[in-house]
């Protein structure tokens, strides 16, 4: 029996002894399901494409190590989650000044090559799919790095290509604001178009993103740039951090009509847990709570001032001792459930947004909570044959296939 066996079994025990029946039975599955569910984290390649854990490595005196009890992600948390591979987000938003947003990207970079250097017994730079299988057998948790939002480059092909060089594998080609080259969809508001989808660079962009193998992520851009994307690349499309609009006609969900396109393109779609993306209820029931503790909230921000991460820290401990209202774990299962049943199992995966979202489902307060949403699907349905594909593999298999489509586009005729 391995380590990460081992640890996963001590985990079914503890959660076991610690949840009530009556906390059971709200989650929509039985003890015997999360027994299962555990075994099978065990037994998959567990992966993830979207964490904004990385800002965080530019703290020297925070320990990636170490379990916290805030946040979202850690090496103990992602362990009892039964990860085998985490891609960290290298983000940051609307950066003016010619070359900052890139210099920023690479200061953001180094952080993470300086976290696996600190930890090599626990973590291993990955940059391809067969890297991601060997640190897998090798019991280390597998680190990749997505762009997220095409400014990032700066409309520079050049940056784009030393990005590759170091260790980037995909890059979301827009955020919540239109770039030079692309629409974005924005994120809690419309955004105007510019440019009615991709500019003949934006096809440049991703054109070349297939000639390095680097994979096209299509979450946060417009439904113009998503057709233009699925009509350029010569390779499989992801969304790294996408859900449904079946489920949610959000502006940042993929309808049908995009997750058949999505399956005809090989790709695959990684489902967003942010409650504000997935559930119809919540902004509402979240502004009906803000009206009623509004002199407590008032309070903690008079209190903390500028010290930003103290106020969240209290606003959470609020939330909690108000029942603020939390999805239900049954909204995000219908948001993977709408999209295996359209897509297929083999195209869904899970792309979370750890520490890049202030509300989770209930019962997922952190990525060590993952088998719980695995427990809920077989509880409802699932097979595990596909759960494993939606655990990991399926991101895997769209990894190599661009992989390949760079090999053949690279290969002199």
């Amino acid at each position: 029996m391995n380590q990460r066996t081992t640890c996963l079994i001590a985990l079914l025990l503890l959660i076991s002894t610690s949840l009530s029946q009556s906390a059971l039975a709200q989650a929509s599955y039985k003890p015997e399901h999360l027994a299962k569910a555990i075994a099978l984290h065990a037994d998959a390649l567990v992966l993830d494409t979207h964490s904004d854990v990385t800002p965080k490595f530019h703290n020297t005196e925070w320990d990636f190590s170490a379990r916290h009890s805030t946040g979202h992600m850690d090496i103990p948390r992602l362990r009892d989650g039964g990860f085998n591979a985490q891609f960290l987000s290298i983000y940051m938003g609307r950066t003016e000044g010619e070359g900052r947003a890139r210099a920023e990207a690479v200061r953001r970079i180094d952080a993470v090559y300086e976290t696996i250097r600190r930890f090599p017994e626990l973590l291993a730079l990955a940059t391809s799919a067969d890297e991601i299988t060997d640190s897998m057998k090798a019991g280390k948790i597998a680190c990749l790095m997505g762009i997220e939002g095409g400014h990032i480059i700066e409309s520079s092909l050049p940056a784009l290509r030393m990005f590759h060089k170091l260790g980037v594998r995909y890059m979301t080609l827009t955020h919540s604001f239109n770039v030079p080259w692309a629409d974005s969809s924005g994120t809690m508001a419309d955004v105007k178009g510019e440019h009615d989808g991709l500019t003949e660079f934006g096809l440049k962009i991703v054109t070349e993103m297939n000639r390095i193998g680097m994979m096209v992520d299509i979450s946060h851009v417009a439904d113009s740039t998503f057709a233009d994307a699925l009509k350029t690349s010569a390779a499989p499309v992801i969304a790294s951090h996408s859900s449904v609009r079946g489920v949610f006609d959000h502006r940042r969900n993929l309808s049908d009509d995009m997750l058949r396109q999505v399956k005809s393109n090989g790709g695959v779609v990684m489902i967003n847990f942010f409650s504000s993306y997935i559930d119809p209820d919540h902004a509402l029931k979240t502004a009906e709570w803000r009206r009623t503790h509004k002199e407590a909230i008032a309070e903690l921000k008079s209190r903390f001032g500028a010290n930003r991460r103290a106020y969240r820290t209290e606003l959470k401990k609020l939330q909690v001792r108000t029942s603020m209202y939390r999805t239900p774990l049954t909204v995000l299962a219908r948001h993977v459930e709408h999209a295996a049943k359209i897509m297929g199992w083999s195209h869904v995966g899970i792309g979370a947004d750890w520490d890049g979202v202030s509300a989770l489902p209930e019962g997922i307060n952190h990525c060590g909570d993952l088998p719980k949403l695995t427990a809920l699907l077989l509880a409802r349905g699932a097979k595990p044959k596909d759960l494993h594909g939606f655990l990991g593999s399926n991101l895997v298999r769209v990894m190599r296939d661009c992989e390949d489509v760079a090999r053949k586009l690279n290969t002199p005729k």
